[in-house]
């Protein structure tokens, strides 16, 4: 140990009460606050953008194959594309792929005596990975698919069962509409689930049925589906997969991911990024601006010891580093503490889920916390960088001392 970093101990560890003490302690909590505020919105915003882009995935899947429709809506029926074996085995085949199952929609129009509600009615066929949308379900189960003939069962969203009333078990009338313009088509169906994604565009849209209904409202054949969801393995390769996929489709069909048939919420949840920019840049301004201040009060209150070491000789390069030791001590100080305490508060807002958000403007119900480890070792070491870089400025102060008049000083 060198005598700079055994007088930087001495005064940072220093037990006798005095004004220095309270300051240094006043910083290493400031630099805590800042350093845990960081690690927290970093943790929140990564939480919200996953838990949200995971329900859109979990309800559509990462990548859909269709027919090329340049000019259709994100919600609407689809032109109908007949089952390829050959593609379907090529998708699947895919390393990044994990599951590739078939699905159509319909515009429908639900009646009760209470009312009427327009729903998009989405079919799916037995093999339909529900493990991914068995958080959604509330009440009941998912619909049942008989061997022959079509399934009479329907999942409706908590807001459209409120809508109409209905409950488990209850028979509901639905209009199928025709997209020829010819008279809908009745079906009596039976409310089988209840289900609640918390996204208001699905909730208040989106029924769930048998794709063999829909062929046979249409007048499909039984291998024409309205196309593929396709659930990857790594979501963060959705962009490349889809590249693949789409170069080995047969003409006029189309493949898109869910960032580009949803850009309105993803382009939403990527502004909250910007929020991690504003606030990293304030908290470390923040913590810059209180270690200056704490090591300015500790150069002004120890004026007499500096004076003291220049006037047996030490070198003004030895009494910067006692003080650039000081800092880097309370910095450290701080960016543990601060770890310490925003890994707990992470560990039990998973668990217990303390704050809530309305899921109605957020889609949903509790804040999550999603931390890599990667996130809090650069935000530890870009907080000791920089206040390490900028505190080397207060220590020229320690150049314009003169010992004469700072051994007198009081």
């Amino acid at each position: 140990m060198n005598i700079s970093s055994f007088i930087a101990g001495r005064i940072a560890f220093n037990k006798q009460r005095s004004f220095s003490r309270f300051i240094i302690r006043l910083a290493i909590a400031a630099t805590a606050i800042s350093v845990a505020a960081m690690i927290v919105t970093i943790g929140f915003t990564n939480g919200f953008q996953h838990a949200i882009s995971q329900k859109i995935f979990d309800f559509w899947g990462h990548i859909r194959v269709q027919h090329f429709e340049p000019s259709k809506v994100s919600i609407a029926e689809e032109l109908p594309i007949q089952k390829n074996d050959t593609v379907y085995s090529t998708l699947k085949k895919n390393p990044d792929v994990e599951t590739v199952q078939a699905f159509a929609t319909k515009n429908a129009i639900l009646k009760t005596s209470e009312g009427m509600e327009g729903v998009l009615f989405k079919g799916i066929e037995k093999d339909y990975a529900f493990k991914n949308v068995q958080s959604f379900l509330v009440e009941g189960r998912w619909p049942s698919f008989p061997d022959s003939s079509y399934s009479n069962d329907i999942v409706l969203s908590t807001y459209t069962a409120k809508q109409l009333n209905l409950k488990l078990n209850d028979p509901i009338l639905v209009f199928f509409i025709q997209s020829d313009g010819s008279q809908p088509r009745a079906r009596k169906l039976k409310v089988c689930g209840i289900y609640k994604t918390g996204i208001e565009d699905y909730d208040n849209k989106i029924a769930i049925g048998d794709l063999r209904l829909i062929q046979r409202l249409n007048d499909w054949k039984n291998d024409e589906i309205g196309g593929y969801e396709i659930f990857l393995k790594d979501y963060k390769k959705m962009d490349s997969v889809n590249n693949d996929i789409f170069y080995q489709l047969p003409q006029m069909w189309n493949s898109r991911t869910m960032r580009d048939i949803y850009p309105n919420i993803f382009d939403w949840l990527n502004l909250q990024d910007k929020t991690i920019e504003i606030v990293i840049i304030i908290m470390i301004i923040v913590a810059v601006l209180n270690l200056i201040t704490c090591l300015l009060i500790l150069v002004l209150e120890r004026t007499r010891m500096v004076g003291v070491l220049k006037a047996i000789g030490a070198p003004d390069s030895m009494i910067q580093n006692i003080f650039l030791y000081n800092a880097t001590l309370i910095t450290i100080g701080g960016i543990l503490i601060g770890n310490v305490i925003v890994l707990l508060f992470c560990w039990l807002q998973n668990k217990y889920g303390f704050i809530s958000l309305p899921e109605e403007t957020y889609y949903i119900s509790k804040a999550v916390i999603d931390i890599e480890w990667w996130h809090v070792v650069l935000v530890n070491a870009g907080t000791l960088l920089v206040c390490f870089l900028v505190l080397i400025i207060p220590t020229f102060i320690v150049k314009r001392i003169q010992p004469v008049k700072a051994i007198q000083f009081r």
